[in-house]
C-alpha cells in the first residue's frame, strides 16, 4: 500500500483470469479457434526498431542495452505536441528509433517520416548528450499490449541510474476536486512519483481520489 497518496505503487492484477476461467468452462478450443488466436496475437506483437547505426533499422534485441540517464515519455496527442513545440523544435535532437504496433484503434509503421495527424511512437536522442532520450507516443496502446510495450522499450535500456519522466494529459472534466473546475487554471500540472524519486517535485502531487490510467499508469 502507499505510504501517502501521490506515490506510485505496484498492485497485483488478475487481468485475464475471468476470461481464462470462462474459456475452460466453455470447453476446449477448436483447432480453428487456436489458429485465429495465434494469428491475432502475432499481429498484435509490438516491434521496437532502432536506427542508431548508419540509419539502418535494427531489432532492439540485437544489440547491447542503451546507456540512458534520462528518459522522457510523452503519451497522447497533447503531450506529444508539447514536446514538438517546446523541446524538439530545434536541431539538437535526432530520431533514433520507432515502435511499430497494431490494434483496433491505431496502426503505426516503421517509418520516421510522420505527419502531425499520424499515430506514431518515435524515439529521439539529444545530440550533445546521447544518454538523454525522448519518446513521443501519440498512438493508442491497448491494455493487452501495455506490458509488452514496457518490456520491449525498457528492455533496450540500462536500468542503473535511469530517471524516467512521464507526461500525459486528461480532460479537466475528469479531475475530481471540491472546488469548481471553472476556477481552475487551464492547463494545470499535477504529479505522481515513486518512492525511489528523492528530488523535489516541480508541482503539487495529485490528490485523492484522482488516478492515472492506461499506459502512463503502467
Amino acid at each position: 500500500m502507499a505510504t501517502f497518496f501521490g506515490e506510485v505503487v505496484v498492485a497485483p492484477s488478475r487481468a485475464g483470469v475471468d476470461d481464462e476461467e470462462s474459456a475452460e468452462e466453455a470447453g476446449e478450443e477448436t483447432p480453428e479457434d487456436r489458429e485465429i488466436r495465434r494469428e491475432l496475437e502475432k499481429k498484435r506483437e509490438i516491434d521496437v526498431l532502432w536506427t542508431l547505426k548508419s540509419g539502418a533499422s535494427t531489432e532492439s534485441s540485437a544489440g547491447e542495452p542503451l546507456a540512458c540517464s534520462t528518459f522522457i515519455v510523452a503519451i497522447g496527442h497533447h503531450a506529444a505536441a508539447f514536446l514538438s513545440s517546446f523541446i524538439l523544435d530545434s536541431v539538437c535532437w535526432e530520431v533514433v528509433g520507432v515502435v511499430k504496433l497494431w490494434n483496433e484503434w491505431c496502426r503505426t509503421s516503421n517509418t520516421t517520416n510522420v505527419l502531425p495527424t499520424d499515430s506514431f511512437c518515435l524515439f529521439y536522442r539529444l545530440i550533445s548528450d546521447p544518454t538523454v532520450l525522448l519518446c513521443q507516443c501519440s498512438c493508442y496502446v491497448a491494455e493487452d499490449q501495455q506490458f509488452q510495450w514496457l518490456e520491449k522499450v525498457f528492455g533496450c535500456m540500462r536500468k542503473e541510474g535511469l530517471q524516467v519522466t512521464i507526461l500525459s494529459t486528461c480532460p479537466v472534466a475528469d479531475y475530481k476536486t471540491q472546488e469548481s473546475t471553472l476556477t481552475l487554471p487551464s492547463p494545470f500540472l499535477k504529479a505522481l512519483k515513486t518512492k525511489e524519486f528523492k528530488e523535489q517535485v516541480c508541482c503539487p502531487l495529485l490528490e485523492q481520489p484522482n488516478i492515472v490510467r492506461d499506459l502512463p499508469a503502467a
